[in-house]
């Protein structure tokens, strides 16, 4: 089995800016070489261009973002956990972090855009490489196990398509140049589930970190079934729980933290995870937590200041933070109150004079004071870490799985074997848990486990939350908008593309 991992580390963002994902144009310039991509090095050195592309990419069409940003900008300040506000002139950005919380977004707004062109980026260079391994003089059993990951990594993107846009171009052929038509969202449902399912055997049934295995593979198709009555009207939650059934070698790390530390490889509750290594391997890094910190955050943490810089940008909802019980452990993965200078051992002041103390309550989204919003440290913090971090990024944890097999139990009419899964959950955070398992119960346990991970939108919608009138938003949310609209610069590139309804 060719092993990937270091080259996975150690690719440099050129392989991550080679793809494209301009449904019109070709990548032959990238690989049309004849003297490259036959041997198993080669091969295993483009095959992690593909799983660079995870990291993210930049361009000058979209916004140029790690996957971090992809992750949290739609899939969260669109759901009840996570807002950017407005604080001044900060974090307006032509109002689509505003349209992201009323949810009034257009097919302009950069967030959506960005997100599109992230997955056919990856998707790309995915079918780029599966061209270039079929020109190599591997065996045809050698291409089927390397054609498996890539299928994999394709199949991931195409589950995000799926989730966020629902009706999107299937698109694998790499020769094929023509201009590909929308499938619906129930053929995109069916090409994720029987990609997975075709490849599955082919996979590594070892845990590989950082790579698609079999756990990974059945872990995306818990998700696609748990989904499922969303995606195309029809209830899976057996098929979600005998998916995570055959998920092993995972646990509960005992110390929750454990999983997002900088060195968070070590994780045995990680079931995939997106690698970053900036001061190493010069890769894009993974800066979630500067993202959310006000800027002067850093004198907290470093006596010196010697921290990274912070933008003070995502934060909680109100009310998000206060879900969270007292002796919750979870709750030690954000700020709140008075932050105190490292040097001084006073409060930290703001450039108006006033103390840096970070208050749950917003009182104006549209022009927030710079310390409103509960922020997120759920990743490690180290004196002198900079801008671009080294964590990588969490993509599935082996708590999903738990939590995915409690609400298929629950829906299925059994809580009492819901319970014992959610208790592994509550205990580890220090918390009892109730006798009595209920949906909307879960739904406030999904929030509290999964803060910043990027999965809050899909549940608010399988769960119904997404549609209601919120803190800011007064109106409830037309169901069409449950996926987001095609996005006008794919729509102008591709006279084939059709808009979803209601857009």
């Amino acid at each position: 089995m060719i092993n990937y991992k270091n080259t996975i580390l150690t690719l440099v963002l050129a392989a991550i800016f080679a793809g494209c994902t301009n449904l019109d144009e070709t990548l032959y310039d990238k690989v049309k070489s004849s003297d490259y991509g036959k041997t198993s090095g080669e091969i295993e050195t483009i095959v992690g261009s593909a799983y660079a592309t995870l990291r993210g990419f930049g361009d000058n069409i979209s916004l140029s973002y790690p996957a971090c940003e992809f992750l949290l900008f739609c899939n969260e300040t669109t759901s009840d956990e996570v807002c950017i506000p407005t604080r001044g002139s900060d974090w307006y950005d032509n109002g689509r972090y505003q349209q992201a919380e009323l949810h009034t977004w257009g097919n302009d707004n950069l967030l959506i855009l960005s997100s599109w062109r992230y997955c056919y980026e990856g998707i790309s260079k995915v079918n780029a490489v599966i061209y270039q391994v079929k020109k190599s003089e591997l065996s045809e059993k050698e291409k089927n196990v390397v054609y498996a990951e890539l299928r994999g990594i394709r199949a991931y993107y195409y589950s995000i398509l799926l989730d966020m846009f629902g009706n999107v171009p299937l698109i694998t052929d790499f020769e094929d140049t023509s201009l590909p038509k929308n499938s619906t969202r129930a053929e995109v449902y069916a090409f994720v589930e029987s990609e997975l399912l075709d490849i599955i055997e082919l996979l590594p049934s070892e845990i590989i970190y950082g790579r698609i295995t079999q756990n990974v593979a059945n872990a995306l198709l818990a998700r696609l079934y748990i989904n499922s009555e969303v995606y195309i009207g029809q209830a899976r939650w057996q098929d979600c729980i005998d998916a995570c059934d055959k998920i092993s070698g995972y646990v509960l790390e005992g110390n929750y933290f454990a999983n997002f530390l900088t060195e968070n490889e070590g994780s045995k509750e990680n079931i995939f995870a997106i690698p970053f290594d900036y001061t190493k391997q010069g890769t894009v890094g993974n800066y979630l937590i500067a993202l959310s910190l006000h800027y002067k955050q850093k004198q907290a943490f470093s006596a010196t200041s010697n921290f990274t810089d912070c933008v003070n940008g995502p934060c909680l909802q109100p009310g998000v933070y206060s879900k969270f019980e007292e002796t919750d452990i979870r709750r030690n993965g954000f700020l709140v109150g008075d932050q105190i200078s490292a040097a001084t051992g006073s409060v930290i002041l703001m450039d108006n004079g006033s103390a840096l103390s970070y208050t749950e309550d917003i009182v104006d989204f549209t022009n927030a004071a710079q310390n409103e919003g509960v922020r997120c440290v759920k990743y490690e913090i180290k004196e002198g870490q900079t801008w671009e971090q080294d964590h990588d990024l969490v993509v599935m944890r082996y708590a999903e799985i738990l939590m995915m097999k409690a609400e298929c139990y629950v829906r299925l009419g059994a809580p009492a074997l819901a319970r014992p899964l959610v208790a592994q959950i509550r205990t580890r955070a220090k918390l009892d848990t109730p006798a009595d398992i209920t949906l909307d119960f879960l739904d406030d346990e999904w929030l509290r486990e999964f803060t910043f991970e990027g999965l809050r939108r899909t549940t608010n919608i399988r769960m119904g939350d997404f549609f209601k009138p919120n803190w800011v938003k007064t109106a409830e949310t037309p169901a069409y908008r449950s996926i987001f609209p095609i996005p006008q610069y794919a729509l102008d590139m591709n006279s084939n593309l059709t808009q979803n309804p209601g857009y």
